[in-house]
């Protein structure tokens, strides 16, 4: 078995909190708001004051559905929400409102790309809405702790895999598609540093063919990064308890990042614990066909389907139309760039090579995303076009580019103002690389008796004669007559 570690087999499972993109709160009209003062945002049902009634959020629901089309999962027209009893300080009802027995969403599926180029599918067993509880904050004083109930009643997507992952590396590529599909989706912004998407990763390990064994569980990771580390940690630490004779404790554990380990929080809790009761202030979501036939038509584009598409209608790469997919604002910068190219399709390759190598250097370097990059997307498909039509070399065309990403000027004013048009007569060309020639007889010497390597000194030479304004495909052409 490929992905055993010191002879034993890792089993991961995953539970992804998604905040729903709702203007309001899951059962409240209160908002949503992120980085509003703190308890700026309670209403006197999230504050669970008595005879408060919860009213749907109606837009959560359509988010979840269109979610649960996103991962390929059969939508449950009856689903129902039930009482999850806890006691926290942040949690004032003392029990959370979620969807344990009949989940909105069931039996979907992804598919991740391993680092051999496969594809391994990772199955989805169920989303179910439920409420976010506050936020305990523990580092104000030394004395108090302190409870933040903006959060309390936001509405939640809870994304519940099989435990079908045998790697800290599948279980990050699994986050990662996920995570681009609800963006595509748009039914999440995705945002881990803010706590939009947090990931609760459940682990064991044992030997192949036996059951399995205790599991742990580590809670609110909330960087693809920190999970990799959370679970390679875990699995050193499950391996050292087994093979020490010891066995795992089914526990709730967290991560700490600063020191790149998980440490203990409670003892794990099973279903009975929470004492789940059907809510009876909320009736049952019962959904038209109408309904979801509407919710799927509203569908985007989804990222395996882009995918394909870039590389059958682009000609593009794999590799490329991966990166380019990433997420939808950089497939549609793409896609409107080709076509304002007067060379499209055949602009497409060297649209996409130029957004990844040096749009995304600029972009990377000044700290801006691709809607805030300082010139049009017309300006793309006009750089390429230069090259295309031999305005411009490729080389010439990085100075272009250089100047057009400082100043926001168009490149064809950048070429016309630099002087940087392209030599392309022949006379003119064939007269400098006489020159070279005639300077360097002892290189062409050395050319004519073997050292065919001394091809690429002929160009260099001929392009810095030129001021790099020569073009490539003649200087070459005209050097192999000459030179013999």
């Amino acid at each position: 078995m490929d992905n055993l570690v010191k002879g034993w087999e890792v089993i991961i499972g995953l539970e992804v909190h998604a905040q729903i993109a709702t203007k309001s709160k899951l059962f409240s009209s209160s908002p949503t708001e992120y980085g509003a003062d703190p308890n700026s945002q309670v209403s006197f049902y999230d504050a669970a004051m008595p005879g408060m009634l919860p009213v749907l959020n109606e837009n959560a629901v359509d988010q979840a559905i269109k979610s649960g089309f996103g991962i390929n999962g059969t939508i449950n027209k009856i689903s129902r929400f039930d009482r999850k009893n806890y006691f926290y300080p942040d949690l004032p009802s003392g029990y959370q409102i979620s969807q344990l027995y009949h989940p909105i969403v069931t039996d979907g599926h992804i598919d991740i790309e391993l680092q051999d180029g496969s594809v391994k599918t990772i199955h989805v067993e169920r989303i179910h809405i439920e409420q976010d509880a506050g936020k305990s904050i523990h580092d104000l004083s030394p004395e108090f702790s302190y409870v933040d109930l903006n959060r309390a009643g936001v509405p939640l997507m809870e994304i519940v895999s099989k435990p079908d992952m045998r790697s800290p590396f599948e279980a990050m590529q699994y986050v990662r598609k996920l995570r681009m599909i609800l963006r595509y989706v748009g039914s999440c912004d995705c945002n881990m540093e803010r706590g939009n998407l947090r990931v609760d990763a459940n682990i064991s390990i044992r030997k192949p063919g036996e059951l399995l064994g205790n599991r742990a569980e580590i809670k609110n990771i909330n960087s693809i990064r920190f999970l990799g580390q959370a679970l390679d940690y875990e699995i050193e630490r499950q391996i050292m308890l087994k093979e020490n004779g010891e066995e795992v404790c089914q526990e709730t554990r967290l991560f700490d990042s600063s020191l790149g380990e998980t440490r203990s929080m409670r003892s794990k809790e099973d279903a009975a614990d929470y004492r789940y009761f059907p809510d009876p202030d909320l009736k049952p979501v019962v959904l038209s066909d109408e309904r979801i036939a509407r919710l799927r038509a509203e569908m985007p584009e989804l990222p395996d389907e882009k995918h394909a598409r870039f590389v059958a209608e682009y000609g593009i790469s794999d590799a490329d139309a991966n990166v380019l997919i990433e997420d939808k604002e950089t497939a549609a910068y793409f896609e409107r760039a080709v076509a304002a190219s007067k060379f499209k399709p055949a602009s497409a390759k060297l649209i996409a090579n130029w957004m990844i190598s040096e749009l995304f250097a600029v972009l990377n370097k000044e700290g801006k995303t691709i809607e805030t990059v300082g010139f049009p997307i017309e300006y793309m498909a006009e750089l390429v076009d230069l090259i295309l039509d031999k305005t411009i070399s490729g080389k010439i065309a990085k100075t272009v580019f250089a100047e057009m990403a400082q100043s926001g000027s168009a490149p064809a004013k950048i070429v016309k103002d630099l002087g940087l048009v392209q030599i392309q007569d022949e006379g003119a060309i064939r007269k400098v690389i006489d020159e070279v020639i005639a300077a360097n007889p002892a290189q062409v010497a050395q050319y004519k008796a073997g050292k065919v390597q001394l091809f690429g000194f002929f160009v260099g030479q001929s392009m810095k004669a030129m001021q790099g304004k020569g073009n490539p495909e003649m200087i070459n052409k005209i050097l192999r007559e000459t030179l013999g």
